[in-house]
Parts: C-alpha cells; structure tokens; sequence
C-alpha cells in the first residue's frame, strides 16, 4: 500500500493548489501528473514492506526536478528542502 495522498486537505480543508501560482510550471506539473488515472499505477502496489509514497507523488516532484534542470537525487533533494513550489506539491510528505 501507499502512504497517504490527498492533494487537496491538510489539517484544514484547504486546496494545495492555491499556493502554486498558475503561471508556474509547477502548477502545469501538477495538472499533467492529475489527469493520468489511478489504474496505471496499481502495478506498483506491493504487498509486502514499508508503504511507499505514491507514484503520482514521485513523479510530479521528478518532473519539476528535470524542468529546473536537477537531475541527480540528492540535488532533487535539496530543491525539494528549498524551494517553495516543490515543496507545496510534496507538503503532506515530509
């Protein structure tokens, strides 16, 4: 199983996708990585050890990753410790 994913409460109902601004590439991130459904990544789930994060999850912070032009994963990271837009799309995660 996956560890929980809700991009859209946190304590408090509140939408993480008001604090990513429109013109962002993050935002565009996030709204391609949405519209892939749940199914195309059940062959993921594992039955077996720790629950892992989801797969959307993952994806979403590597492909902001390679849009700044991070590549490798520590560097990843750190941009994900720094900046405020990766950080907003993994903010249930940390």
């Amino acid at each position: 199983m996956y560890k929980n994913y809700n991009m859209s409460q946190l304590t408090l109902p509140l939408d993480i996708e008001v604090l990513i601004p429109k013109n962002d590439i993050a935002y565009f991130v996030n709204q391609i990585v949405e519209t892939i459904p749940n199914e195309e990544f059940y062959e993921f789930t594992h039955a077996r050890g720790a629950s892992s994060y989801h797969p959307k999850l993952m994806l979403k912070i590597i492909l902001y990753s390679y849009t700044q032009s991070v590549f490798f994963g520590r560097r990843i990271e750190r941009l994900r410790l720094t900046c405020d837009l990766i950080y907003n799309l993994a903010k249930l995660f940390d």
